[in-house]
C-alpha cells in the first residue's frame, strides 16, 4: 500500500518545505521506489495563474497545461518526476467542487460543512490518480497557524486516524534561530510550532530544524524533550550554499534511516547518492563565467522567474560555467 509523508512548516514562511519535499523524493527514487509529489496550498485563488508573481513567485505550467505552484518546478529538478494538473490543489478548487456538488444535489440536501465535505475533498485529491506508488509526498504551504490551513491540517489528522501510524509519516520543518546577544539557538518558537500541531491532533514523528550553522546536543535534546520526540527524530538542517547540497545534507543527517524506521521498512534499497555528488563536485569547480541580461517586469522578486534562474544555472554546469544575471526592469526602459 502507498505510504503518505506530509509535510508541514513553522515560526516562519519559506522555512524550506519545498526543497525538502524535493530533496526526499530524490532520494527516494534514488534507492528505486515510485514516488509522487503534491503541493496543497491554502489560499482561495482557483490557481496561481492570475497572482501577481512580485507576491507569489512564478506560476509553473505542466506537461498537461496547469498553471500551479512553483514548487513543483522544484519537484521535477530534483527528481525527473514530470508534475500533473492533478499534483496541485488550492482552497479555491477545493471549496468550487464543493460547491458544485451542493448545487448538483449530491449532498442530498445535508448541510454542507468544513468537516466532513472540505475534508473529505482533501483526503480525495490526496489519494487520487495514484498508480502503485510506493510514496506519495504531500506538501502542505503557508505556517501552522494559519486559519487558511486548518482544514488540510484536519484532513490529515483524519487520514492518519483512517491509515493507521506506518502508512503515514509527519515531517515538521522549523525555524531555529540564533540569537548573537544572548549567545545561543532560541528553541522556543519550534515548541510553540509543535504545540500549535499538537492542539489539531497532529504530533510530528520528525522534525527538522533549519539553522544557520550547527547548533550544540543541548538544543536538540530541549527540542526533543519537549516535543515528546526521540533525539534521533530532531534533525538539523544547516543552511546551504546551494539548494541541491539538501538532499545530501538530509541523508548525512539520517533523513532516509528515521522515514524507514518509521515505515518499519526492513529491506532497504541502496541509495545512489552519485547523481548528486557528481552534481555538486561539478557546481563547486566551474572554470568559466558568462554574463546575461534579463529584460522582464517583475524583476524585484528573484523567484519570479525561478524557472529561466534554474535553466541558465543548470545550462551553465553542463558547460562549466557560472552565468551571472543582470535583471533590467522593463517599465523603466523608454521606447
Amino acid at each position: 500500500m502507498t505510504k503518505l509523508i506530509f509535510i508541514t512548516g513553522g515560526v516562519v514562511s519559506s522555512v524550506g518545505k519545498g526543497i525538502v519535499s524535493s530533496s526526499l523524493a530524490s532520494l527516494l527514487k534514488l534507492s528505486n521506489y515510485k514516488v509522487r509529489i503534491r503541493k496543497l496550498d491554502p489560499y482561495l485563488n482557483i490557481d496561481p495563474g492570475t497572482m501577481n508573481p512580485s507576491q507569489h513567485g512564478e506560476v509553473f505550467v505542466t506537461d498537461d497545461g496547469a498553471e500551479t505552484d512553483m514548487d513543483l518546478g522544484h519537484y521535477e529538478r530534483f527528481t525527473g518526476i514530470i508534475s500533473k494538473k492533478s499534483d496541485n490543489i488550492t482552497s479555491g478548487k477545493v471549496y468550487e467542487e464543493v460547491l458544485r456538488k451542493e448545487r448538483k444535489g449530491e449532498y442530498l440536501g445535508s448541510t454542507v460543512q468544513v468537516i466532513p465535505h472540505v475534508t473529505d475533498e482533501i483526503k480525495k485529491f490526496i489519494k487520487k490518480d495514484l498508480k502503485s506508488e510506493d510514496f506519495v509526498i504531500c506538501e502542505i504551504g503557508g505556517t501552522v497557524g494559519d486559519i487558511e490551513s486548518l482544514p488540510f491540517l484536519e484532513a490529515l489528522r483524519q487520514l492518519r486516524n483512517e491509515l493507521g501510524k506506518f502508512k503515514t509519516l509527519f515531517i515538521h520543518v522549523t525555524f531555529v534561530p540564533f540569537i548573537s546577544s544572548a549567545n545561543e539557538f532560541k528553541t522556543k518558537p519550534t515548541q510553540h510550532s509543535v504545540k500549535e500541531l499538537l492542539g489539531l491532533g497532529i504530533q510530528p514523528d520528525i522534525l527538522l530544524c533549519r539553522t544557520e550553522s550547527k547548533f550544540n546536543k543541548e538544543s536538540r535534546q530541549k527540542i526533543s524533550l519537549f516535543c515528546n520526540l526521540s533525539l534521533d527524530s530532531v534533525i538539523m538542517v544547516e543552511n546551504a550554499k546551494s539548494i541541491y547540497e539538501v538532499p545530501l545534507k538530509l541523508f548525512n543527517e539520517g533523513a532516509m534511516e528515521q522515514i524507514y524506521s518509521h515505515f518499519n521498512i526492513k529491506k532497504r534499497n541502496k541509495i545512489k547518492l552519485g547523481l548528486w555528488e557528481r552534481f555538486l563536485k561539478k557546481f563547486k569547480n566551474l572554470q568559466d563565467e558568462v554574463s546575461v541580461a534579463i529584460v522582464g517586469k517583475y524583476t524585484n522578486l528573484s523567484e519570479s522567474y525561478k524557472s529561466l534562474n534554474e535553466a541558465l544555472f543548470h545550462s551553465g554546469i553542463y558547460n562549466n560555467s557560472t552565468v551571472n544575471i543582470s535583471w533590467i526592469d522593463s517599465r523603466k526602459l523608454k521606447k
